[in-house]
């Protein structure tokens, strides 16, 4: 059964289950949601804990004597299992699966692991366990979310934040969730008062945000100039070579451009998406800046995306940051007047 990270204590409230599985992006959730469950199974008795991590060699009988040691005398036992980046291949599959069939009352297991998808949570592992279980998505909170869950951090720690304040733990921290725990934590020990405003803020912390390229794709995909302009100048404040947003930028347009001819041919949409494998989640992103990058328009970004691209490999004293953030608000639909040279 599927639950979000802020539902869990009403659900341990209710009782243990016997698999928990945290899956997500965002280790400081997976790390607290994890700390609760435990806190609550030693006080349920579970006080053995045994901890591998699935990889090629990790032998499974150890994980099956675990769940095998069943006696008046045993200790009920947590497993904690940590699926790494790069997934599970058939074999681990096949032997988590034997896992869950060894799993009793006994036993908690507990398994951690990066973000998974539809296909995934189909697969024959995955369902044999969450049906003894509970699954919590454990995902950093997307920009458009960020505030409500500050809001709520704020509220559990008994700080009152007006809309501005808000914002701006939003702004300082997006993407770094660990860095906005610390700071709360701050917060609550200079103001015991509770009351936070801009001016505390400002003299009590400073800048802890964290992007990725990735997040800059997301922002001129959905026509935010701003925000993208910001995240380019978080990405070259942190030293990220040019010629990653560069590639990343390129992936994008290049996908893009595709997917317009295709349009042009008369395929559907959805059957577009569909062999691309874009996400539903994220189709809405790609029909705004369908709309607002037109096949002419995407050929010429790309034109200067190649330029661009030359002059970096070629000039090594070129400073390609203007440019680039030329190119990305051309790509909110943001007119610059930068137009590559014909070929």
């Amino acid at each position: 059964m599927r639950v979000y990270p802020e539902q869990l204590k009403m659900q341990l409230d209710k009782g243990l289950h016997q698999t928990y599985l945290l899956f997500g992006n965002e280790p400081l959730i997976k790390q607290e949601c994890g700390d609760q469950i435990k806190h609550i199974a030693q006080q349920a008795g579970f006080d053995e804990r045994h901890s591998f991590t699935i990889d090629n060699q990790l032998d499974w009988n150890l994980v099956l004597d675990c769940c095998n040691a069943m006696s008046l005398f045993a200790a009920r036992q947590i497993i904690e299992l940590e699926i790494p980046e790069s997934g599970l291949n058939t074999n681990q599959a096949k032997s988590l699966q034997e896992v869950s069939e060894y799993l009793h009352g006994d036993i908690l297991l507990l398994m951690t692991g990066p973000r998974i998808n539809k296909k995934q949570e189909s697969s024959k592992w995955f369902k044999a366990l969450d049906s003894n279980g509970l699954y919590l998505p454990c995902n950093t909170p997307d920009p458009r979310h960020l505030p409500r869950f500050i809001q709520s951090r704020c509220q559990q720690l008994g700080l009152t934040a007006d809309h501005e304040s808000v914002q701006m733990l939003a702004q300082w921290h997006e993407g770094n969730l660990l860095a906005l725990a610390q700071s709360l934590q701050k917060l609550t020990l200079l103001y015991p008062d509770g009351q936070l405003n801009l001016v505390r803020l400002e003299d009590a912390l400073s800048r802890h945000n964290h992007y990725t390229p990735f997040q800059l794709v997301d922002a001129v995909l959905a026509g935010q100039a701003k925000r993208g302009q910001r995240v380019l100048r978080q990405l070259e404040g942190e030293g990220v070579e040019a010629t990653i947003i560069l590639r990343t930028l390129q992936r994008e347009l290049t996908q893009l451009y595709k997917m317009q001819e295709m349009g042009k041919k008369g395929t559907p949409l959805n059957q577009i998406f569909e062999q691309f494998r874009v996400w539903q989640s994220r189709r809405e992103l790609y029909i705004g800046a369908l709309h607002r990058i037109p096949y002419h328009r995407v050929v010429s970004l790309l034109r200067l995306l190649t330029q661009l691209e030359i002059q970096v490999k070629t000039d090594f004293d070129t400073n390609p940051w203007p440019a680039l953030s030329a190119l990305c608000a051309e790509m909110c639909g943001i007119p610059t007047h930068t137009e590559p040279t014909p070929f």
